[in-house]
């Protein structure tokens, strides 16, 4: 656990690497007076992992530890079923879980610098198998509320209120919430797309009688919710300029990186070609700084792992430079001191090498065959 001179929890590493935290006065009594505070995270089993999934979850993780948080990575075959993802193919969904999923995080969280051993991973059906209190607990979620509120956080399956619902899909947002309970989690941690079902679950945690949510002290207490920041698609977006008050946070689920447009993301087991042709396809406007998603990845995936940003380039062009802040680098662009495509070369050479040790594990001919199949599998 981090703790100043003065005996208290420090948070501000985990602040760097998320933008909010709801509870975060809780969350600093549990790390005073706690034994163990757990944290976890879930993923649809949907195909690939992308960049903007899987690094910056480790990154969050990797500060969770050094908190000493114990994490748990929910793999929700149930949820990734209920929307027909992998073409709701259960067996394939409980394949790409086991030998993909886990491999893959485990390796994401070791090439941020976290500890990967420490990981635990949390399959849906086994939580929920021959669990009478967990369907008990989620009758009560239910219980506690409307079927318009439940409506209103679909959007975090991906799809829009206003959407012809499968009446499955309403069970989503509850069942997510049912879950935090089950597993005891002080600390839900998501992405920003996610909070509606954070604030779900901590406005009926007073209301639950079944399976409250406890200290390790045995009192009631709502969950902490952790969000981090949507990275940003490599894609333009449909207009441009854009207006001078928008919310960017709103705006970047929008145009979030996505599996759905595969030339808005990075791949872990992207080749280096692959890496190198998206970037340089990029939406980088030239001295723009509000809305730049190459500039968005270097703040938000590469600062947070190398805490500075080497930039290379040929001395007519202003010489190599090195980057402490990530404030230093905006500014030099916004002045037009760095060229977009400087810029987008840069990125892509950073991460082609962070991301080498999992291209590497997933060269081998048998995983090769898993992603293939992962990559064919149809999601609607």
């Amino acid at each position: 656990m981090i703790q100043n001179k003065n005996n208290q929890v420090n948070l501000n590493n985990l602040k760097k690497v998320t933008v909010e935290i709801l509870g975060e006065e809780d969350l600093i009594k549990l790390l005073t007076e706690s034994e163990e505070v757990k944290h976890y995270i879930g993923f649809e089993i949907s195909g690939m992992l992308h960049v903007g999934q899987a690094i910056a979850t480790a990154l969050v993780i990797r500060e969770l530890q050094n908190l000493g948080i114990k994490t748990s990575i929910f793999l929700a075959d149930w949820h990734t079923w209920i929307n027909n993802k992998l073409n709701g193919d259960k067996e394939l969904i409980k394949k790409v879980a086991f030998e993909y999923f886990i491999p893959s995080m485990k390796l994401a969280l070791q090439i941020v610098g976290g500890d990967s051993e420490k990981l635990k991973f949390i399959f849906g059906s086994d939580l929920y198998h021959n669990n009478d209190r967990y369907w008990a607990t989620l009758v009560e979620v239910c219980k506690n509320l409307t079927v318009s509120r439940v409506k209103k956080s679909t959007t975090i399956l991906g799809r829009q209120e206003s959407d012809d619902l499968k009446f499955a899909m309403l069970l989503y947002p509850p069942m997510q919430v049912a879950d935090i309970f089950e597993m005891g989690c002080h600390i839900a941690h998501a992405g920003t797309d996610q909070r509606k079902c954070h604030v779900i679950a901590r406005e009926v945690s007073n209301l639950m009688t079944i399976n409250p949510l406890k200290s390790n002290k045995g009192d009631i207490i709502k969950p902490i919710a952790i969000h981090h920041g949507l990275v940003s698609g490599l894609q333009a977006p449909a207009e441009w300029p854009l207006p001078e008050d928008i919310n960017i946070e709103e705006f970047l689920t929008k145009y979030k990186m996505s599996k759905s447009i595969p030339n808005s993301a990075v791949f872990l087991q992207d080749s280096e070609e692959d890496i190198k042709n998206k970037i340089r396809k990029a939406f980088c406007p030239e001295k723009e700084v509000k809305y730049n998603p190459v500039l968005n990845w270097v703040k938000n995936l590469i600062f947070p792992i190398q805490n500075k940003f080497e930039l290379q380039r040929d001395a007519k062009y202003g010489g190599n430079k090195t980057y402490y802040t990530y404030e230093e680098i905006e500014n030099d662009y916004k002045l037009g001191n760095i060229y977009p495509l400087d810029l987008k070369n840069n990125v892509a050479s950073i991460l082609i090498e962070i991301l080498q040790p999992i291209r590497k594990e997933f060269e081998k001919a048998e995983k090769k065959l898993l992603t293939e199949e992962i990559k064919g599998a149809r999601s609607r």
